[in-house]
């Protein structure tokens, strides 16, 4: 069996672009993987994969491990960010081959599942309602009452789990909350005043009272703060009782710091790349969950990943944010880590997302039964991709 072409797509996801990997062989076996960088450069994770693909193309596919050492060496003086997205992405195509070609889900490849079931939580839950609900079909939440109706929907959903970003309620110009990303007022300076601590209570207090105390609530504070704003937001939160707050730091002292001032759990590390990046996270005991990409780092790196933090007595929870296809990905490492905390999952999103993929996730009471069919357990259907095809 011999690799013959390596292909990027990119589909309109509604807010961002989704971003999928094709890896087509001589005996006509395709691998799918996806390496969506909704925030980046999802031209420059192509333009990436165009660089490595000649070292590819008329190679077996299954050696994975053998191609993996090649790109990460080629690229060596360039690690992690765009450049370790698109070997993530093909490590992950290659590794969908090499389990269709054996008859198995891929998770079989690195010892069996341990569990049937994982649990869930709705991501981006009022979020997507307010910054994307001309793309998902739904009435933009504008008020305290659209949050109390929206608690109602929530409640039936059976998810036990939710998690938000920073909504600010207004008539005229509701909004997320993002200077991180550069998707809002108040950066670069980074700053928790106090119009903006006000609108964070008023969210997570409203939130709470529409859902309840029986679900929990995880709000995700992305790099939108310094380490004196996110201590402040914790503190002032602690009466919602939160699942836990995320949190996206480059410095584990930093991060140790929040962890220290709140007695709320920390859930960090999305963004990091492989076992250097999240060693000193580890070793200084930084955050309670350590998230992982699982499209970016790669499943096997992935997986050490998960292996580490078992050593320091930490769970982990996939970062999960795009199409059915990483969500069938994240399962298949939910199915094999002992030390699954939870598993993130977009509920609101674009209507096509339904047709794009051959086999959907089965879900059920807020849980998702473990993928059983070969490889990742689905594909693209490339005849819908084509109809929504990304406006770069």
């Amino acid at each position: 069996m011999k690799i013959t072409q390596i292909e990027t797509l990119h589909c309109d996801g509604g807010w961002r672009p989704w971003t999928f990997i094709k890896i087509t062989t001589d005996e006509g076996m395709a691998g799918w993987s996806e390496c969506t960088d909704s925030h980046g450069s999802p031209q420059g994770i192509e333009g990436v994969v165009k660089d490595l693909s000649p070292l590819l193309i008329g190679q077996d596919p299954r050696a994975v491990e053998k191609h993996y050492w090649l790109m990460h060496s080629r690229t060596r003086q360039s690690p992690g960010s765009i450049i370790q997205k698109a070997i993530g992405g093909i490590e992950n195509a290659l590794l969908d081959i090499k389990a269709k070609a054996l008859g198995v889900p891929v998770y079989e490849l690195l010892g069996g599942a341990v569990r049937e079931k994982i649990p869930l939580y709705w991501s981006h839950c009022g979020t997507s309602r307010v910054r994307a609900w001309q793309w998902v079909g739904k009435p933009q939440i504008k008020s305290l009452e659209d949050i109390k109706t929206f608690g109602q929907e929530i409640q039936a959903s059976r998810f036990r789990a939710i998690k938000t970003n920073i909504g600010i309620l207004s008539d005229e110009n509701s909004r997320i909350y993002m200077p991180g990303f550069s998707k809002s007022d108040g950066g670069p300076e980074l700053n928790a005043n106090r119009d903006i601590l006000k609108a964070i209570d008023i969210w997570i207090g409203a939130l709470r009272d529409a859902v309840g105390e029986d679900i929990d609530i995880v709000l995700d504070l992305n790099f939108n703060f310094k380490t004196e704003g996110y201590i402040k937001i914790g503190r002032m939160l602690e009466k919602y009782n939160p699942l836990w707050l995320e949190i996206d730091s480059y410095d584990p002292e930093a991060l140790r710091m929040i962890k220290d001032s709140l007695r709320t759990p920390i859930g960090s590390c999305e963004n990091l790349y492989g076992l250097r990046q999240y060693r000193p996270y580890f070793e200084k005991h930084a955050m309670d969950i350590a998230s992982i990409d699982i499209l970016w780092n790669g499943f096997y790196r992935s997986k050490q990943i998960a292996d580490m933090a078992e050593l320091y007595e930490m769970n982990v929870a996939p970062h999960n944010y795009n199409g059915h296809l990483s969500t069938f990905i994240s399962a298949q490492f939910c199915a094999l880590v002992p030390n699954l905390r939870i598993m993130e999952y977009d509920v609101d999103d674009v209507p096509w997302r339904e047709e794009l993929f051959t086999n959907l996730p089965k879900i059920e009471n807020g849980a998702m039964e473990v993928p059983t069919g070969p490889g990742w357990g689905t594909e693209i259907k490339e005849e819908v991709l084509r109809q929504h095809t990304w406006r770069k």
